[in-house]
């Protein structure tokens, strides 16, 4: 917690940071943040940066001046800023973590034009080397989504601000190929046994994202009056997630429910038969989470999950994360010879690309049959 009227914080990375008002922008304060690795050394940089900050109404570095010299830190606040009303809250609060957790502690006071494509590539290597809370590194993904943060801001700093940064234009991080989870028939067959003999409102969800390919938060957020009375259908125009207050010191969380990242997810999905009578069967208050069968009692994501891997141990069924649900949907989909157009909007994808590329893995049998298929057509009869 910080001392009284004081916003100095201890970093879970062991670090200390430190937040000041450095102006004002149209009314809103615009925050400038220090680090370093002691109480006493952030609490003498804000007295530093704090005596230096221009009179109220006018940013240190002033962003409409169009001047050059501009900090880094300035111009990505300006670019966030530009940027905010375009993305979802999602996706500005990952931005935001990237700019203060590897970006900021790297080149926050230093001027844009001056970070040179050595000082990135550099970064990258400390990052994959040394980056994270506990000190071993961060993912390729991590890395590579930071290094995109940072080209973006650098290119707003070049077209819209006019600034001479320097191109970095090649660095990459090589993402390795990950391995998608995938149940066996005989694993789902299990699993859909243990779900309906044991049915109450949270297996019901779980077996209904076997059947249909939702996401975790999609399924946190559906209600009741989503799953039509009358006909086989279900309605996806929400998500349901847990996220961070980057307004708010100490990083505090909220719940949002909000329509999907894109408006292809936002769609209406066909139900299995049996999946539909048996949500009729179990069907609650039209205002009710599926979930909970509760009106205004929701079930979050990480709950959800943890629930899951605790269904799969208990089935002996290896390690799977909820996801799995959706990569197995997907390929028995598609095991089955369903149309890959009508698969891909049932999944929400704004291109069939998406669903072949990242949801579909043919298993070595269905490889297997396609290629005696070959076989056949030239065989003698």
């Amino acid at each position: 917690m910080p001392r009284r009227g004081e916003n100095i914080y201890k970093r879970k990375d062991g670090r200390w940071e430190g937040r000041y008002i450095k102006g004002y922008s149209y009314g809103k304060a615009q925050y400038g943040y220090v680090y370093a690795s002691s109480y006493a050394e952030v609490k003498e940089k804000l007295f530093y940066f704090k005596m230096n900050v221009r009179e109220p109404g006018i940013i240190r570095n002033d962003l409409r001046t169009g001047q050059t010299g501009t900090t880094f830190e300035a111009v990505a606040s300006e670019w966030m800023a530009f940027l905010k009303p375009q993305i979802k809250e999602s996706s500005y609060v990952k931005y935001s973590n990237s700019l203060h957790d590897y970006l900021y502690p790297a080149f926050a006071e230093r001027q844009v034009e001056t970070i040179t494509r050595a000082e990135v590539s550099a970064l990258c290597v400390r990052l994959a080397e040394e980056g994270g809370n506990n000190k071993s590194g961060l993912s390729p993904k991590t890395i590579a989504d930071t290094l995109s943060i940072l080209r973006s801001i650098l290119n707003y700093a070049s077209e819209e601000k006019e600034l001479r940064v320097a191109n970095i234009t090649g660095i990459s991080v090589k993402l390795p190929r990950s391995t998608i989870r995938v149940f066996t028939v005989a694993e789902q067959q299990k699993l859909d046994v243990f779900l309906r003999e044991n049915l109450n409102p949270c297996h019901l969800g779980i077996l209904l994202c076997m059947y249909t390919g939702l996401r975790v938060g999609e399924i946190c957020a559906l209600t009741w009056k989503k799953i039509s009375s009358s006909e086989p259908v279900l309605q996806v125009d929400k998500t349901l997630q847990r996220l961070q207050q980057t307004d708010q010191p100490g990083r505090k969380t909220k719940v949002v429910i909000s329509p999907p990242k894109s408006e292809s997810s936002i769609r209406a999905i066909p139900l299995p038969s049996d999946i539909y009578c048996l949500l009729q069967e179990n069907r609650k208050s039209d205002e009710a989470y599926v979930l909970t069968g509760m009106i205004k009692r929701f079930m979050e994501p990480r709950l959800l999950q943890n629930h899951f891997k605790k269904i799969l141990s208990g089935l002996g069924i290896e390690h799977a994360n909820f996801h799995a649900l959706r990569h197995t949907f997907a390929t028995r989909c598609v095991e089955l010879g369903f149309d890959i157009k009508s698969l891909s909007e049932i999944l929400g994808h704004s291109t069939v690309n998406i669903t072949l590329n990242r949801y579909v893995h043919p298993s070595m049998d269905l490889k297997q049959k396609n290629m005696n298929m070959l076989s056949d057509l030239f065989s003698v009869s």
